[in-house]
């Protein structure tokens, strides 16, 4: 039996917030009221929870204070199987869900978090995240944050993963470089838990998923904890992220799949021209067992210039043509948006002389292409 395919990133990123289902929307709208006053108070309240966490000493004390006032906010952290956490490791890897999932772990016990592709400012100290100091490579900053000698030593706390996921399909391909600090790292599982809306949705800022957080009456952050993972001799990094990549989706019963971070962006893209998509549906064609690249790399070309005119047949396969082997009618959709967005750089074609110069039989074929390029142009 073979197993089940990984899931896309359709269904590992979520592209609306509001329920699809008529009951759950009715619930909101009568929720709607309650939650904006909720949201004016708790933003009053997380004022001085910001400045209750700048006061206090990282310790026992601050961390319970904090955590009960967060459950006042709607931010309720649990654990489970807290009595494997090792306080000798210095790496914790764990999946990535919310803007806060850093916060969270940061409440049940003392780590620290790099902001990746950020530098050092105000709103990354606030966030809770932890400053580099630039100097060198990020692995080797961590490397010596990791051998230092002060006491109580602090872990890091990384997602491998690099970009949110909705939390109930699959986890994307872990990144190699968390594993190669240490040769020992201890995962944990976050479950992320909301009623009425998701939990997370691709393309928000933290500063609308901290708004929602505080509008719903509550969101559960389950943490728990999984033993320590030892890299095996003569294991690469590449082998330890996947080992302990397939070991956390099957404590959160998801899949491991190897989608990127680069593949979330190119979704995103194209939802941003959901328009296309009745397009590229019309031209889609029947699989059939044994087209030639050479064929169906034409065929795709032909199909894009249909919606392009304007652009040279030369510039679209080319274009096409990086994607050569694995060539789907999804890289249609993909090409023109490209074209679009100005990825790809061109001489436009005169699209009057080719006009004129089809034959009467294929003018309204021309005429529906120009009607489809400029409908395109001002989307």
């Amino acid at each position: 039996m073979e197993p089940p395919p990984s899931p896309g990133p359709e269904r590992l990123f979520d592209s609306h917030r509001l329920p699809g289902d008529g009951f759950l929307l009715l619930a909101l709208l009568l929720y709607a009221p309650v939650g904006f006053c909720l949201l004016v108070l708790r933003v009053f309240l997380g004022i001085h929870v910001f400045l209750v966490s700048c006061a206090l000493p990282d310790g026992v004390l601050r961390r319970f204070v904090v955590r009960t006032m967060c459950a006042v906010l709607g931010l309720v952290a649990r654990q489970e199987d807290s009595g494997l956490r090792d306080h000798r490791v210095r790496v914790l890897i764990s999946n990535h869900v919310t803007p806060f999932d850093h916060n969270i772990v940061n409440l049940l016990t003392s780590c620290s978090t790099p902001l990746l592709n950020s530098p050092p400012s105000f709103v990354c100290w606030s966030r809770g995240f932890m400053e580099m100091d630039g100097r060198g490579e990020l692995v080797e900053s961590l490397k010596r944050f990791c051998a230092s000698t002060r006491l109580p030593p602090t872990p890091l706390l990384l997602f491998p993963e690099e970009e949110a996921t909705n939390g109930r399909e699959g986890l994307l391909r872990f990144s190699s470089w968390p594993f190669s600090i240490q040769d020992v790292v201890q995962p944990l599982t976050l479950r992320v838990q909301r009623p009425l809306v998701s939990v997370t949705v691709s393309d928000a800022s933290w500063v609308s998923e901290l708004l929602w957080s505080l509008f719903v009456p509550f969101t559960v952050y389950q943490v728990r904890w999984l033993r320590p993972v030892h890299r095996q001799l003569g294991e690469g990094s590449e082998e330890f992220s996947f080992r302990v990549q397939q070991l956390v989706a099957k404590e959160l019963g998801q899949r491991g799949t190897q989608l990127t971070p680069a593949d979330k962006a190119e979704h995103m893209k194209r939802q941003r021209h959901p328009r296309l998509r009745p397009q590229s549906a019309q031209s889609s064609f029947p699989p059939s067992p044994g087209p030639s690249p050479d064929v169906q790399l034409a065929t795709l070309a032909q199909r894009v210039k249909e919606v392009l005119p304007h652009v040279p047949l030369g510039v679209i396969q080319r274009d096409l043509g990086m994607r050569k082997g694995r060539l789907t009618t999804g890289c249609v959709d993909l090409t023109i948006t490209n074209l679009l967005e100005g990825a790809v750089t061109f001489m436009p074609e005169d699209i009057t002389e080719r006009t004129q110069a089809l034959p009467t039989a294929s003018t309204p074929k021309a005429f529906d292409a120009c009607l489809m390029m400029m409908t395109s142009q001002a989307l």
